[in-house]
């Protein structure tokens, strides 16, 4: 079975990926770390604002919020 890689920003809602790099750099890289955002970690977007930004992800029994910007640095399969 072949998997796919996107970004994070374009996973479609309710839809587990795993993470598999973090491009992001400064101190929004230190943070997503710190929150678990590590390679191998199963990821799902489970809730989108009105506004479409930012998107909520279920990670490690967590629910957080990450902006469509920081989102679209991160790779992930499916």
């Amino acid at each position: 079975m072949k998997s796919e890689e996107k970004t994070l920003n374009e996973l479609p809602l309710n839809t587990k990926g795993y993470i598999k790099r973090l491009n992001n750099v400064g101190n929004i890289r230190r943070r997503l770390l710190d929150l678990g955002f590590v390679e191998g970690a199963s990821i799902t977007p489970v809730l989108i604002s009105p506004s479409q930004d930012p998107r909520a992800f279920s990670i490690r029994g967590t629910l957080i919020a990450v902006r469509k910007e920081d989102a679209s640095f991160i790779n992930v399969t499916f």
